[in-house]
């Protein structure tokens, strides 16, 4: 099962779930009302493409990144056991392929120079409280279950959620590391998503990854193009 990281089967969680592995943690702290930064006068949510505009290249990695093909697969058949909070956001909620916002724009990486490990990009735009109200409810269902399951299909995968301090970027931020567990073999995902303006910005994959472009991402994503 790959990490739809797009982040992969979640992102991130709540817009991910794919199988990446390399673990190191950040956690969710999610405030009551959303801070206004110097993109909140952008009151009007970015289209989809203009949003993809903004989004990670290969250039803009570095050498050994491969661009992945999209995903066209959803995980309607999913079942989450142990996490009535997951449980009540339904199929892509629970396992965070995708955020409930309509203007979105995705990518995922392969990295072959960290043992394949992998990264992914989200962009969500919408106002700011949607935003910050949106993320947060995903992120707080999953830090209220520290342990669960995952049925997809005849897949059974056991979840951890580890939360810890998100870094100190953007509006509002986000980040947890999820470690799924599926056939005796472990992989670590870290999801920090992270608000600015009318933007949220999701990286999600292996942790040294998600460290290493985060801030990258971010000010891509600021860009006017």
């Amino acid at each position: 099962m790959r990490h739809h990281t797009t982040a992969a089967l979640v992102l991130t969680a709540l817009a991910l779930t794919a199988c990446s592995a390399d673990p190191s943690g950040t956690a969710p702290t999610a405030p009551s009302s959303p801070r206004g930064g110097h993109d909140a006068a952008d009151a009007k949510p970015l289209s989809s493409t203009a949003l993809s505009k903004r989004l990670l290249t290969e250039k803009d990695l570095g050498q050994g990144y491969v661009r992945q093909a999209e995903g066209t697969q959803h995980n309607d058949d999913v079942t989450v056991i142990g996490c009535p909070a997951l449980d009540k956001l339904g199929g892509d909620g629970a396992t965070r392929q995708s955020l409930d916002f309509p203007n979105e724009a995705k990518v995922a990486f392969t990295y072959s120079g960290g043992g394949d490990s992998e990264v992914s990009e989200e962009l969500y735009s919408a106002t700011a409280q949607k935003l910050s109200d949106g993320v947060g409810r995903i992120f707080d269902a999953m830090a209220s279950c520290p342990k669960y399951q995952v049925i997809s299909g005849s897949t059974t995968i056991d979840m951890t959620t580890q939360t810890a301090t998100a870094p100190d970027l953007g509006d509002d931020q986000w980040s947890q590391l999820l470690t799924y567990s599926v056939g005796g073999q472990r992989s670590a995902v870290k999801q920090t998503a992270i608000r600015t303006g009318n933007i949220v910005v999701v990286v999600s994959g292996s942790p040294a990854l998600v460290s290493t472009h985060l801030e990258k991402a971010l000010a891509k994503a600021r860009s006017r193009g």
